[in-house]
């Protein structure tokens, strides 16, 4: 294979210092011997997407490695001195059950240190969302991550925070980018003080759980609690540190562990991705709740933001739920519960984005509560959190299995999220109802909606070229018609332009520019197209809706959504 000369140059940076000895032996084999692992390992810097920077380890500028992480974090010390210049500057490190976390966390520790700052590092692993809590707990600056989330064994990650504990968003992430993007790896600095950090545990976990418990339980009874049956899997993941522990001090005395995935490993090696979006990854968990005859199975991902639910449906078999059915549930659960206990005031709002549910705004509006809708990632939420501090965030969610009840945790939350589906499960079966049947009554109420996902996989420099000209194609030459029903509306982020087809008027979209293009269809069909920000795939969001009368009718309306569905993704060619 052709090595194209400006990779063949970029490795040669690599061939001498600051680069140590095995670092440099290993770029001159794949100069020699691997000119594909090579092309993959130089041909881009990695860059931060929607979650941070995420990618496979190993040497190189697309890679995770000591000098990638090493400069990103030589220029996160440089923008915190510009940021907060008379201000002592501090930083909360987390890592997860990934190979090499612990060790990449400490890295660093040491970075930030040998810039003066002080890191309060876990000393560890956690969930992610309990890295959120900790920067405003210790009154942090920055917060920093090592996680790949759910992505395969051979990738890692690093997620930044900031000072309101969301994740680092405009203008600090390009202003952030462009001091990284400055730099050279000659001027990190590996000094390490090991005087200015500071190992937290148990204090912090304490803290966590008691705001967990403050934000996510509700009153239920301990009746309630004691006859519910709960599965639990935390998928060789972090969130066995910390969900047994605060389902107990809720009262939740019936907690059954797969414990075949309660041991972290990076290697998740009981499942073929440690992805709770993935049925297959909860098998062992259902297998346990009809052994135990349990109500709900709970999985989360490595880092435990995300989470995936199980219930029994209306004749008792155990149905898995996709993001979008948990988060209407959440939400039309604490909008309930926000009216009987406290009322509304007229500034409260929920969150979504905009490849997730249209329900959204329906049970917003049902409420008389405001829906912020943002680009797809928890970042955004926690930025309307931020630039909105006179309206109070009640909950909010995204499709890709994420929620984050109140502003304690300002990301997705899978700890906090175990607990209300719990919550909302135990009073539902004292009630006589069921998880499964308040999702039925909410859309008797609104809508029946139902989404889909289609993530197609384009690795390498050959993969990327192709999901360029995807959306490229979608762009210059749109459809017009999709199984049979005209394309009335068009939204395109990249462009902030949102057209009307049949007036030919277009408006200003005033969310910030994102390669997204929604396509919105006169049966109220909706369709997303997105590249994502952190894995070489695209990605394509569907969503139907038509009314439900009667639970009798939930089989037959399924049905029917299910084949328009699957008529519009072969229609796109996409199946």
């Amino acid at each position: 294979m052709h090595i194209e000369k400006d990779i063949l140059e970029k490795a040669g940076q690599w061939l001498k210092a600051p680069f140590d000895t095995a670092t440099q032996q290993t770029v001159q084999n794949m100069i020699d011997t691997d000119t594909a692992l090579l092309n993959d390992s130089f041909y881009k810097n990695l860059e931060f997407g929607t979650g941070g920077m995420r990618g496979v380890m190993g040497i190189g500028t697309n890679r995770i490695n000591k000098y990638t992480l090493g400069k990103n974090t030589q220029g996160l010390s440089n923008y915190l001195k510009k940021s907060f210049p008379n201000e002592e500057l501090k930083v909360a490190i987390n890592y997860d059950c990934r190979h090499n976390s612990q060790k990449l966390a400490k890295l660093v520790a040491d970075v930030f240190t040998a810039n003066g700052i002080r890191v309060f590092l876990f000393s560890e692993m956690r969930p992610t969302p309990e890295l959120s809590f900790a920067v405003r707990y210790y009154k942090c600056q920055m917060g920093i991550v090592l996680t790949a989330s759910h992505n395969p064994p051979e990738y890692n990650g690093y997620k930044v925070y900031w000072e309101d504990g969301g994740q680092i968003v405009p203008p600090n992430d390009s202003e952030a980018i462009e001091e990284i993007n400055q730099l050279t790896y000659e001027e990190i600095n590996f000094n390490g003080d090991d005087s200015l950090i500071t190992y937290v545990g148990e204090e912090l976990d304490n803290a966590f759980i008691a705001s967990t418990l403050e934000n996510a339980s509700f009153n239920t009874p301990q009746t309630a609690k004691d006859n519910l049956k709960i599965a639990y899997t935390s998928l060789h993941g972090t969130s066995i540190k910390l969900i047994p522990k605060t389902l107990e001090n809720a009262g939740y005395k019936n907690v059954f562990i797969v414990e075949e995935q309660a041991e972290p490993n990076g290697d998740f090696p009981t499942v073929k991705s440690p992805n709770p979006e993935e049925p297959e990854a909860l098998t062992m968990a259902l297998q346990l709740a009809d052994e135990k005859e349990a109500d709900i199975v709970i999985g989360t991902d490595p880092d435990s933001d995300r989470i995936g639910i199980g219930v029994r449906d209306l004749n008792g078999n155990m149905k898995l739920l996709n993001g979008n059915e948990t988060m209407v549930v959440m939400t039309g659960f604490l909008l309930e519960q926000w009216k009987r206990n406290k009322g509304f005031k007229g500034n409260e709002f929920i969150g979504s984005t905009i490849v997730s549910t249209p329900m959204m705004l329906d049970l917003a509006e049902s409420y008389g509560v405001e829906c912020k809708v943002g680009l797809t990632g928890f970042k955004w939420i926690a930025k309307f959190i931020k630039e909105f501090p006179d309206q109070q965030f009640i909950g909010g969610g995204e499709e890709s299995f994420g929620y984050m009840i109140g502003d304690a945790v300002r990301d997705k939350d899978a700890v906090a999220s175990a607990l209300l589906v719990c919550e909302i499960a135990a009073l539902a079966k004292a009630s006589g109802s069921s998880f499964y049947q308040e999702l039925m009554n909410l859309y008797i109420d609104h809508r029946y909606y139902k989404e889909y996902l289609i993530s197609l996989v384009k690795k390498g420099i050959s993969g990327a070229e192709e999901i360029k000209q995807m959306m490229i194609d979608l762009r210059e030459n749109p459809l017009a018609k999709i199984n049979g029903q005209r394309v009335v509306f068009i939204e395109d982020y990249q462009n902030s332009t949102a057209k009307n087809l049949i007036s030919g008027e277009v408006e200003l979209i005033s969310i910030p520019k994102s390669n997204v293009l929604i396509y919105y269809l006169e049966d109220g069909t909706k369709i997303a197209a997105r590249p994502s920000g952190t894995e070489p795939k695209i990605k394509f969001y569907f969503s139907v809706c038509d009314t439900l009368n009667s639970l009798s009718e939930i089989e037959q309306t399924d049905n029917l959504l299910n084949t328009r569905i699957q008529a519009v993704i072969t229609e796109m060619k996409l199946n």
